[in-house]
């Protein structure tokens, strides 16, 4: 298992509270061997004026998922700080869930790359995303 066993979706819950990720609904699922997966509900927080998901929205639950899945996985003394991202949004969603899954490409001493699928109740791909983390030492 890459991820602390000590990290579990209720703990990450409740670090969520008062941030970002909180605000949007994002709740943490599950934490398997070698990924990390939430949901974010589709709706008047996440919308966009036509109804359709936010692709910032989208681009929020991907760094969330990446950005903790990192941490989860870096020793003490040692912190996860985004560098970059991009998203590809390929499908509408009006309402309900989506669901992400980060899983790593590679973990390297002072970078991370994670790829975040993101998929609507039929399992149907919304959003596809890679995030690069930086490892850096905590002062």
């Amino acid at each position: 298992m890459i991820m602390h066993t000590d990290i579990t979706p209720e703990r990450l819950n409740e670090l969520n509270q008062g941030s970002a990720a909180g605000h949007l609904g994002i709740e943490f699922t599950q934490i398997g061997e070698d990924y990390l997966e939430a949901r974010m509900p589709v709706d008047a927080r996440t919308r966009q004026p036509f109804g359709l998901l936010h692709g910032g929205a989208s681009v929020l639950l991907a760094e969330t998922l990446g950005s903790v899945a990192a941490y989860a996985c870096i020793g003490e003394g040692k912190i996860a700080v985004g560098l970059d991202i991009n998203a590809n949004h390929v499908r509408g969603v009006k309402e309900g869930y989506v669901y992400g899954r980060a899983t790593p490409i590679h973990l390297g001493k002072s970078t991370h790359v994670w790829e975040i699928r993101i998929t609507n109740e039929n399992q149907q791909l919304v959003c596809i995303s890679r995030l690069t983390m930086a490892i850096l030492d905590k002062h």
